[in-house]
Formats: C-alpha cells, structure tokens, sequence
C-alpha cells in the first residue's frame, strides 16, 4: 500500500472560509470602484449627491404682447376667404418698388361683414382685424396709409 499524508480534520473548512472572504472582498471593492466612476462621470443627480444644485434651466423669453390691428386688404374677395383663426402674411404693394411682406404669420381675428353706405363703397376692399406684436401693428399702420395691403394664407 503507498504512503499517504497524513489526513487532518478540521482544516478543509478554513480554506472554504478563507476562499469565500477573498470573494467578498473583490466584489466590494469592485462596486467601490464603480460607484466611484459612476459619482465622476455621472449627471445632474451626481452633481446633486456632491453638494451642487441640479443645472438651473433658461426661462424661455416671455411671449410678445399682441395688440388687435385693424387693417384695410385691398381684394375684398380675398378677405371673404379668411375666417377667425387663420393666419396669413401681410404683403404691402408699393407704386415703386417690389412689394415687401410687413407681418408674417398674423392671426386673424375677425373679418367683419361688408359696410353698407358710401364710406365702405368708395374706396374698395375689406376690412379684417389681425392679432399681431405692437411693433408689427405699427408697421401695418404705416404700410397701410402708403400702400395697398394684400394677404396671403399660412
């Protein structure tokens, strides 16, 4: 029969011990390390976490005021076209020169009925109320006394 060691009892179970804390030590120290990466790299609740408010976000600019223009189109067909929520360019057509468009993207906001009389018959075309910014109502104004007014559907 060969010679064997001799066997002890007892110390198989250290070993197992001893196996499974060198595991456990490598796992946590493997999740210390990403928890590390994760607090550098990491976002707004990283930033959060470290002391520094989350990133403060620009208020978008207030919207423009809109004012009510009452502006004369020179086609009264075309006005008969519109109706109270549609929006439209407004071009202004000058004698000299090439026609420039003075507000774009103008709400409408009613299209009275036709005027009765002779103020309404006279001077031709259509009366339509737009809901514009005030500089671009201003505009419309001065465009509207120089040259005659046209619209065009958005």
């Amino acid at each position: 029969m060969p010679v064997f060691p001799p066997v002890r009892v007892g110390r198989g179970g250290d070993r197992l011990r001893r196996a499974l804390r060198r595991r456990r030590r490598a796992a946590s120290a493997a999740l210390a390390v990403a928890a590390a990466a994760l607090a550098v790299a990491g976002g707004p609740q990283a930033q959060a976490s470290r002391g520094a408010g989350p990133p403060v976000k620009e208020a978008p600019p207030p919207p423009a005021r809109t004012v009510s223009a009452p502006v004369r189109i020179a086609d009264a067909a075309t006005v008969r076209l519109l109706r109270p929520g549609d929006r439209v360019d407004v071009v202004a057509a000058e004698r000299a020169g090439p026609p420039r468009v003075v507000a774009e993207g103008a709400r409408v906001d009613a299209v009275p009925g036709p005027e009765a009389g002779p103020a309404g018959a006279g001077d031709g075309g259509a009366l339509v109320v737009l809901s514009v910014p005030r500089d671009t109502a201003r505009a419309l104004v001065g465009a509207g006394a120089v040259a005659r007014l046209a619209v065009t559907l958005c």
